[in-house]
């Protein structure tokens, strides 16, 4: 096994280009972090292209259950310059971005109309795969999903369900067509009380920019646009919170 000790050796220098976003669309790969994401994607059947493995982390136990995987030793202060967390745990993967598939839908989807945040992302895919969603469409100006910060929050959700970037006006056109609801999420005249509202076949669900929401263009073209009574004083809730409660009420 080769180590590597400078953060100046080339394979630590394309490495760490897979943390911004050019560098992954470059090379067609990204880097995970962890030990829960690099199992998360053995589970998954996801191939891994190297494993990168801190010299600390050599002798654990379950760094010794992974066979047939290209890896490499490298040293703290390669860790350190691969690590996008303050207490990385030492070990990290390089994965292939596979083509994206639209499967047949047979459950709903999550569209997210420029979210932003990576953290609320990750949170989205997270929660739309503990709800039982099919996929989620990341709309324009929305995080990318290789984002390392939206991949920690996804805690390997992203290896379960579709994850496509695309028009979501095409989209809520392609279900309607189906004869699927899309719901909007807004307060306005049209909005409804979202606990009204219950699927047990597919249908989509629009969640919007943390400042901004829905686009008014999406909000005029939904079948209906739901909210959720606020009881207390706080002003609103965040968009990961709210799609949340959403997804698990209305999908049956």
């Amino acid at each position: 096994m080769e180590k590597i000790e400078s953060t100046k050796n080339q394979k630590v220098k394309n490495w760490k280009k897979l943390l911004t976003r050019k560098g992954r669309n470059k090379a067609g790969q990204y880097l995970i972090e962890g030990f829960h994401l690099i199992e998360e994607a053995i589970r998954a059947d996801v191939m891994i292209q190297c494993l990168i493995i801190r010299e600390d982390v050599m002798n654990n136990e379950w760094v010794g259950r992974i066979e047939s995987v290209e890896a490499y030793e490298i040293s703290f202060e390669v860790a350190s310059e691969l690590a996008d967390t303050e207490t990385t745990q030492g070990i990290f993967a390089v994965l292939n971005i596979e083509e994206e598939k639209t499967e047949t839908v047979e459950k709903p989807y999550l569209f997210l109309d420029a979210v932003q945040d990576p953290g609320n992302v990750g949170t989205l895919i997270r929660s739309a795969d503990a709800a039982g969603f099919g996929g989620v469409v990341l709309g324009e100006g929305s995080a990318d999903l290789y984002n390392p910060k939206t991949l920690r929050s996804t805690q390997g959700s992203h290896f379960h369900l579709s994850i496509i970037n695309g028009e979501l006006e095409r989209w809520v056109e392609s279900f309607q067509t189906k004869g699927y609801a899309v719901y909007g999420t807004a307060l306005d005249e049209r909005a409804v009380d979202y606990s009204s509202e219950k699927q047990t076949q597919p249908f989509g669900l629009i969640v919007g920019n943390e400042g901004a929401g829905v686009r008014s263009e999406l909000l005029e073209v939904t079948d209906k646009n739901l909210y959720i009574p606020i009881k207390g004083q706080a002003e609103s809730l965040n968009v990961a919170i709210a799609a949340s409660i959403l997804m698990f009420s209305i999908y049956q």
